[in-house]
């Protein structure tokens, strides 16, 4: 297992499965001393894999962009902390364990269909922008979605008690729960 963190300040994300290693990964910055730190530690239990903006950051108006490249097999917790920028996460080929995204001022598209082999959770805070996420067919998925300025959109799913649920729920091998919390913004869930 690997705890896969992802730290920027503000630029453009992107992350997808599809590669036969850990990270496949390629930065787009226009001043040198930009360039994100990698780092792998390996423990007893689970690895952690950390890209991380420098702590020396110079803001630029030139393009900041990572584009990041996870393997599909190796179960994977993903955290994300975006202080400006967009991040579109297509993580449904890979074999989550657990998300989490902090946003700051920006826009997330995240795409999870696919299929999933376990449970697993999703937290989503957002600051200021829009947040969609698409949500995988043919298991339960069980969001508690608050919005502070703006609408909450779930198409495919339906409220119950609170919660926004898809028809399947009780009779899915496979569960996806949903813990979001908007500042400003739209936040939309679609399960179909």
């Amino acid at each position: 297992m690997v705890r896969v963190e992802m730290r920027m300040g503000a630029g453009e994300l992107n992350v997808e499965g599809g590669s036969p290693r850990l990270l496949d990964a390629d930065f787009f910055f226009s001043i040198p001393e930009q360039g994100p730190v990698v780092r792998y530690e390996d423990g007893s239990f689970r690895g952690r894999l950390t890209i991380a903006e420098p702590s020396h950051h110079f803001v630029s108006s030139g393009r900041y962009e990572w584009k990041l490249r996870l393997n599909n097999d190796v179960p994977l917790d993903v955290v994300t902390h975006l202080g400006a920028g967009n991040a579109e996460m297509n993580l449904g080929a890979l074999n989550l364990r657990g998300v989490e995204v902090h946003m700051g001022v920006g826009n997330l598209d995240m795409d999870l269909r696919g299929n999933p082999k376990r449970d697993y959770d999703v937290e989503i805070h957002g600051g200021v922008g829009n947040a969609t996420v698409r949500l995988p067919a043919g298991v339960g998925i069980v969001a508690d979605a608050h919005g502070g300025i703006g609408n909450i959109d779930a198409e495919g799913l339906e409220k119950h008690n609170g919660r926004w649920v898809s028809a399947q729920r009780e009779d899915a091998k496979v569960t996806v729960h949903l813990d979001i919390r908007g500042g400003i913004g739209n936040i939309t869930l679609r399960a179909n």
